[in-house]
């Protein structure tokens, strides 16, 4: 059975490469129709061939098959692939995702004069995720974790033209790279202890009293650090809102069911090292909590659709990894799902309003859409029911579990935090639900264009699984449809009723204020103005992050780099290298004046020299 296995593991990472191979040499052939088949294919057959891995779990518990890589005396490299149920999860959530997205693009992209070359990245980047879930050690992950990165890049500047798509990829790509140096050392670090980059042969020794706690506290950390920069976790957020310069696809894609959920499936993943450090545990349970509730509130000020989505998923990655601080990683991973389908909701959802406004993505330009675009109206509201919290959705029975689970792992006081932030959340959702689709706007551009059956059916298929997975849970809740199984190690929660009525007033209570924000004029009030005001600002300043960040490259980076420039222009280059040639140069220019070929000149050199020297010899000696 490993061998079948095998061969189906490696072949979900294997058929996306093949395309992105395939397409890359054909995506200029027929305006990119081919390299997109190439594409669709490939995401199609990995999703067919993930329920036959599942299968193959359910039978054998996991399945693992490794080869030898390379060995140096006793150092051995080890590369293979491991499925275990939570792989499978993530497996299951990417190519379903992935193929929605893919299909919902044939709609969005058709006019893209580069339809080809969208698709073609988009093979490499599901290759290079798909084979990050199945990595069965640090080393090949990293490897996989760098792929994904240059992927985003690729998508996200894919409107390169665009002086706004270029620097957001940029950034993106150098704030998620300052992460990854703290994931390398952190694996570095691991291996040093341990001799191998295995993930649970390091777990063993973690859990077996092999590595040190310093060494388990410093490796978790710099691992979490990798971790936040691709889940975008403060400080390390401020990429994400401006990858929104890439396509709408691209946005639901990465941002709400591959790259983003790397850092959460990591963690998960690394856990039971977590777990054994108290204070690693702390760091993921502030860094989740202060994610959650300061990307909340800048959500509620943005103006633009795909920036409050884009901060919208920054907090509920930092609810997730709250959840993961307090131990409560059956319910994060339930949530991952919950948000990932949710989310690939709300950003095509968007992309149809944005379609059908000629691109417009301003909110204040929006309103009144809800007789115009219906289905798109319908499907929004479904998405963001189940993001908020509300009964009988998904979200609601994912977020009641990880209210239970930090109760039991923190106590009352960060079950109320965790209250706060799901006001937040509906606020943010409902507020953008109604700018949308029922206030009217004075300035509201006209729809221009109707969404196409491609941009349509995704969306309906992508809302199933939403409606009916919670319906499911409200039936079994106690089993949590069989989801507790699958995450044995860890303790499990079950419903809780009073904590379900708390989340769900608390839900409801961020829709009342939503709607009395908009309607009831509620800031007319001279002092409640001059108030808000300033509050306004701090959040549409985004806490100042932005501003601090680049007063430290104004100020310190590029000063440090100016003056490395000038001391290796100065010094390195005109002194060191260019300097003693020229020192040379000049010497033998001078030497070369008494090359004349006449004896007389060299006698006389030599005589005018030695008499130099010896009237210093003798002024030396003169004066000791």
């Amino acid at each position: 059975m490993l061998g079948i296995a095998w061969s189906l593991s490696w072949v979900l990472p294997a058929l996306n490469l093949i395309a992105f191979l395939g397409a890359l040499a054909t995506y200029r052939i027929k305006k990119g129709i081919v390299a997109a088949g190439f594409s669709l294919v490939a995401i199609f057959a990995a999703f067919v061939v993930f329920w036959f891995l599942v299968s193959e779990v359910l039978e054998n518990g996991f399945l693992s098959d490794q080869i030898t890589w390379f060995q140096i005396a006793e150092t051995k490299i080890i590369f293979g692939f491991y499925v275990d149920r939570l792989t499978l999860l993530l497996l299951g959530l990417i190519t379903f995702v992935a193929l929605i997205v893919q299909v919902y693009s044939f709609g969005y992209m058709k006019k893209e004069p580069r339809f080809g070359w969208f698709f073609t990245v988009n093979a490499f980047f599901v290759a290079s995720m798909l084979a990050l879930v199945l990595a069965d050690n640090l080393l090949f992950l990293y490897f996989a974790w760098e792929l994904v990165g240059l992927g985003s890049y690729l998508l996200i500047g894919f409107w390169y033209e665009r002086r706004s798509a270029a620097e957001a990829a940029k950034k993106a790509f150098i704030t998620t790279r300052i992460g990854d140096v703290a994931l390398l050392i952190g694996i570095i670090v691991l291996f040093k202890s341990t001799g191998t980059f295995q993930i649970s042969t390091i777990i063993d020794y973690a859990q077996s009293g092999l590595i040190g706690s310093q060494t388990i506290l410093i490796a978790s950390i710099l691992i979490f650090l990798g971790a936040m920069g691709k889940s975008a976790q403060v400080p390390f957020h401020v990429w994400l809102p401006d990858a929104m310069e890439g396509p709408t696809p691209v946005s639901a894609l990465i941002h709400a069911a591959t790259m983003v959920v790397a850092g959460v499936y990591l963690v998960t993943r690394m856990l039971p090292l977590f777990e054994i450090s108290s204070t690693a545990m702390w760091v993921v349970t502030l860094v989740g909590m202060s994610s959650f509730l300061l990307a909340a509130c800048m959500a509620i000020v943005m103006h633009d659709i795909k920036r409050v989505l884009a901060y919208s998923t920054i907090s509920h990655l930092g609810l997730m990894m709250f959840a993961l601080g307090c131990g409560a990683a059956s319910a994060a991973v339930v949530h991952l799902l919950a948000h990932g389908v949710g989310k690939a909701i709300l950003f095509l959802c968007s992309g149809n309003v944005s379609h059908s406004l000629a691109g417009e993505t301003n909110l204040m330009k929006m309103g009144g859409l809800f007789k115009k675009l219906p289905l798109t109206a319908v499907l929004f509201l479904i998405g963001s029911i189940s993001l908020a919290g509300i009964f009988p959705l998904a979200g609601f029975f994912s977020k009641d579990e990880i209210i239970s689970g930090v109760l039991d792992g923190r106590g009352w006081f960060f079950v109320g935090v965790l209250l706060i932030g799901t006001v937040l959340s509906s606020l943010y959702l409902a507020r953008l639900w109604i700018l949308v689709f029922f206030k009217k706007s004075q300035h509201q551009t006209e729809v221009q264009h109707q969404p196409n059956v491609f941009m349509k059916i995704p969306l309906i298929v992508l809302a199933i699984p939403t409606v009916v997975f919670g319906i499911s849970l409200a039936q079994f809740n106690n089993s949590f449809f069989g989801l507790h199984a699958w995450f044995i190690e860890y303790s499990e929660h079950h419903f809780n009723f009073l904590i379900a009525i708390l989340s769900t007033l608390a839900a409801l209570l961020g829709v009342f204020i939503a709607w009395v924000m908009i309607f009831r004029k509620f800031f007319e009030n001279h002092l409640m103005m001059i108030i808000f005001k300033r509050i306004e600002r701090i959040l549409i300043r985004k806490f100042f992050f932005d501003d601090f960040y680049q007063f430290v490259i104004d100020k310190i980076i590029l000063i440090v780099a100016n003056m490395v420039a000038l001391l290796d222009r100065k010094l390195v280059n005109d002194i060191l290298v260019d300097g003693l040639p020229k020192l040379v140069y000049s010497i033998g220019r001078i030497v070369r004046v008494f090359q004349s070929g006449q004896i007389g000149h060299y006698a006389f050199a030599m005589i005018f020299f030695a008499s130099l020297i010896f009237a210093g010899w003798w002024l030396l000696v003169t004066n000791t």
